[in-house]
């Protein structure tokens, strides 16, 4: 306990900020400006840089390997999710709340395409294409029109949970089957394997969603606590930013598409998931000796 005394570092008194006036029809439990004058909200800012690491991570490993190039437009899409958080948690003005929510609804979609455009004809992927830009025109004008947050949360939710049920679907009325008849020796062992990761993803996912409900339900408790034990350790309590960690881990779900592509592609002799769960990042990498080319790697888009 000593320790941790001689370590408490005081907030800022005063609460004005380089930014101005929030404009934003949100808020977050962590106070204004308590940290430094140019950003209003350093937690929720910095733990944005989640999504740049993991976004940057997944790009790296679509490029390199040849995964579907769908996925390019996800993972963009992801670090511009991340970005906007940013701008929305440092400025708290309401273009860069759009900036941060707007795309989120972009990446769904997109990620939406990837899932009910596989191996389509080149007709359905464009009517697919047009049904989900139709949904992010929709829910655009509408949430500009309404300036309702819960609207774009109930909305981005539906579109998450319907992607998530759309994956387990196909794993047993297609995946399962092909593996059964193509790879017996491996089929249990990979359809375990693709449980696991779907199901960590969905588990941090509400992790973070159960997290930024007790930030927001108890955030006149937790401030208090906050302003009684200071800095750094007030930081912990800082429950948005769990929220953008804990979301951001969702990365679990998309590297479960790409995996999910791959094994339906026929490709898990060639490829594998790389991942220890709690301990690593997951990703889609060659097997070792794999002769990896363009031959190979089959496009899935």
């Amino acid at each position: 306990m000593a320790f941790v005394s001689a370590l408490q570092i005081p907030y800022r008194e005063s609460r004005d900020g380089f930014w101005g006036e929030q404009t934003s029809t949100l808020n977050w439990c962590e106070e204004d400006y308590n940290i430094t004058f140019y950003c209003a909200e350093v937690v929720n800012t910095l733990t944005n840089l989640v999504f740049m690491y993991l976004g940057l991570k997944g790009l790296r490993n679509v490029l390199a390997y040849s995964h579907s190039r769908v996925f390019i437009l996800v993972y963009l899409g992801y670090l511009v999710v991340g970005l906007g958080s940013m701008a929305f948690h440092t400025t708290l003005k309401y273009e860069m709340q759009l900036a941060d929510e707007l795309p989120m609804i972009y990446t769904v979609c997109i990620m939406a395409f990837a899932t009910f455009s596989y191996r389509k004809s080149v007709a359905v992927q464009v009517l697919v294409a047009a049904t989900m830009a139709g949904v992010a025109v929709f829910i655009t004008v509408y949430y500009l029109y309404a300036k309702d947050p819960v609207f774009h949360q109930v909305a981005y939710g539906l579109l998450t949970v319907g992607l998530i049920f759309r994956g387990f679907f196909v794993m047993e009325r297609d995946l399962r089957p092909q593996l059964s008849q193509r790879n017996p020796a491996e089929c249990d062992r990979l359809m375990r394997e693709m449980y696991k990761l779907a199901v960590t993803g969905i588990l941090t996912f509400l992790a973070g969603f159960v997290i930024w409900n007790i930030d927001n339900i108890f955030c006149h408790h937790l401030t208090t606590t906050k302003k009684a034990i200071l800095l750094p350790w007030a930081v912990l309590l800082e429950g948005h930013g769990w929220w953008h960690v804990l979301t951001g881990l969702a990365y679990h779900l998309i590297l479960w598409r790409v995996w999910l592509n791959r094994c339906l592609d026929g490709s898990e002799k060639d490829f594998m998931l790389d991942w220890t769960p709690l301990r690593t990042i997951p990703q889609v990498v060659p097997r070792p000796g794999a002769a990896v080319d363009g031959a190979l790697q089959k496009k899935t888009q």
